[in-house]
């Protein structure tokens, strides 16, 4: 009876383990001394920190073991740690209290140096690193950052001293050795810097890096024949070496030596430690000058040349080497290289944007749609191939077409800014379509109904953007052409000057205006401006300063003008109507 007593006893007490509503939940208790609890929430958050990457519940729990010990010297140094880049001058006060609880761990202080550092505080930081060059007998490293301090602070001849301390006691360390060397340098105490060198070679002849070091200071100093001397000693050690290659290009690059510049690039290239991003760089440096460019044509082309052969996969290669044979006017086989590329996996957007761009440039509109096509395949969504379909449609004079294309590109326009582009673009080929109808009628008027719905397209575009100023300069112009709208085309024009600086072609449109307006001082003032900045390169700006001209009855200069118009291509029969027409030119 007992044990079944005993058996009932024990399955009631399991089941009220599973009975919730009686009471407070109890909360679990550490299973350690009270004494203990620091030590036990200093070890719990660096779990946190390392296992769980909690940095917040951690920093929380290191401050709890402060609050309960505030002489607990490891809690101040996690919190240093945690705080060391996200708060410079609080992770300086937690490091100084680390040290000053247990002051006899270098640990400590050299990591409160570290913090002041951190903080920019470089002349607490020395004196610092002066204590720990003292109790730290046995780390150069202390030595480094002292000398390093003294240079910040604008001190390099303490920081030399510091260094031939560290000689003295640690013996020639290279990594000092070359600080020293630098130090010296930059102190134009090139003899010492170069017998440091020469000792350094001595003790290790067969560091490349000594020689090219050496090669340096030579050239520092000014003795080219020694500086090449200690380079080519660097080579005989390794002929492919990177470093010395490229203190040889500095050398040359220094003195001036572009042929021979050029020379040591080609080994540069054919380095495989150098990655190809930082040999295309090196060539964009080289190209960036066009007299440069021109007068180096040959070791250049070569050097793209050899960039192909070796990355001919690579599409910044690809894009170097197809730019260098635009640039050389070779745009035939920069064309045909392009489309040598077109089948690359993944396919690449930019190379049928640049195929499409040169067969337009070639004029060849059925070679232009067939790629168009062949992109929209691939890339269905891209605005730019939709617009790359409307134009070539346009050049073939088949406006209507032309403009649907425009118009279901808008679909794939990515913001308001493409959208509003893509309505001027329609507004403008509404007005061509204007202009080729009253070309074929050999009527002077435009057909009204297409230049409203220009202007319709104008201003949907606007409405999107009303800062757009290729749109706003169109629509003031043709509104100036027509004759109507004259102030608010003035206006549109004035917002456009105001958007832009120093563009001609808008100078152009608002001196035009002012014209149209009967403001020809004004107007004549605008457009010497715009010729200015053109360069009285443009037939159009010519044409229009000379009516400006004659407009104000300057008639023989304005004939001047007219005559620069048309030697710079301007149409013959309209600059033959000025010269017949006696009148001032509306």
């Amino acid at each position: 009876m007992k044990r079944i007593s005993a058996i009932i006893l024990t399955v009631m007490l399991f089941l009220s383990a599973f009975v919730s509503g009686k009471g407070p939940e109890k909360t679990e208790q550490p299973l350690y001394p009270d004494s203990l609890r620091t030590v036990w929430l200093y070890t719990e958050g660096i779990k946190r920190n390392t296992i769980f990457q909690d940095s917040v519940r951690a920093e929380q729990m290191f401050r709890e073991a402060i609050s309960l010990d505030s002489t607990y010297a490891p809690a101040y140094y996690e919190l240093f740690a945690n705080n060391m880049y996200s708060s410079p001058d609080e992770a300086v006060d937690l490091a100084r209290k680390a040290y000053r609880t247990d002051s006899a761990n270098l640990w400590y202080h050299r990591s409160y140096g570290q913090a002041l550092i951190m903080a920019g505080r470089y002349g607490e930081a020395i004196g610092v690193f002066r204590d720990l060059c003292d109790l730290d007998k046995d780390s150069p490293d202390n030595y480094r950052l002292l000398a390093a301090l003294y240079e910040q602070e604008k001190n390099p001849y303490m920081a030399l001293a510091i260094l031939d301390s560290a000689e003295i006691r640690f013996g020639r360390i290279p990594y000092l050795g070359i600080m020293k060397r630098r130090l010296l340098i930059s102190t134009y105490q090139f003899d010492k810097a170069i017998d440091e060198a020469r000792e350094a070679i001595r003790q290790a002849p067969y560091e490349i890096e000594n020689h090219i070091d050496l090669g340096d200071l030579y050239g520092y100093s000014g003795k080219d024949s020694l500086a090449m001397l200690s380079y080519e000693r660097a080579l005989g050690i390794d002929s492919t070496n990177l470093p010395t290659l490229l203190a040889i290009s500095d050398h040359y690059s220094r003195r001036h030596n572009y042929l021979a510049l050029l020379d040591v690039t080609k080994k540069i290239f054919l380095s495989k430690d150098l990655p190809v991003s930082a040999k295309v760089d090196r060539f964009k440096r080289f190209t960036a000058d066009v007299r440069f460019y021109r007068e180096y044509y040959l070791q250049l082309s070569h050097l793209a040349s050899t960039l192909m052969m070796l990355y001919p996969r690579d599409k910044d290669v690809v894009d170097l080497y197809a730019g260098h044979l635009i640039a050389s006017g070779e745009l035939d086989r920069a064309l045909e290289l392009y489309k040598e590329h077109l089948d690359d996996t993944p396919p690449q957007k930019d190379y049928y944007i640049s195929v499409i761009d040169i067969e337009s440039y070639k004029q060849r509109p059925d070679s232009v749609r067939r790629y168009v096509e062949r992109a929209l395949q691939l890339f269905p969504g891209e605005t730019r191939f939709h617009l790359a379909r409307g134009n070539a449609l346009i050049y073939a004079k088949r406006f209507d077409d032309g403009i649907a294309a425009y118009r279901s590109s808008l679909r794939y326009a990515p913001d308001d800014s493409t959208r509003s582009a893509i309505w001027g673009i329609v507004g403008d080929t509404y007005h061509l379509k204007a202009e080729s109808e009253a070309e074929a009628r050999k009527e002077k008027p435009l057909s009204r109904k297409l230049i409203k719905r220009c202007y319709e397209a104008y201003d949907r575009s606007l409405g999107l953007n009303p800062e757009n100023a290729l749109v706003l300069n169109n629509y003031a112009y043709f509104l100036s052409q027509d004759g109507e709208r004259l102030e608010e085309a003035l206006d549109m024009a004035g917002r456009v000057l105001a958007l832009t600086e120093n563009n001609p072609t808008y100078l152009d449109t608002y001196a035009w205006i002012l014209h149209r307006l009967g403001r020809s001082a004004e107007a004549k003032k605008t457009m010497q401006q715009a010729l200015a900045l053109d360069g009285h390169s443009s037939s159009e700006l010519l044409l229009h300063y000379g009516d400006i001209l004659n407009a104000q009855g300057e008639r023989f200069l304005a004939e001047t003008y007219w005559r620069k118009a048309l030697e710079k291509g301007a149409d013959a029969e309209e600059v033959t109507r000025r010269f017949e027409d006696k009148k001032p030119t509306e």
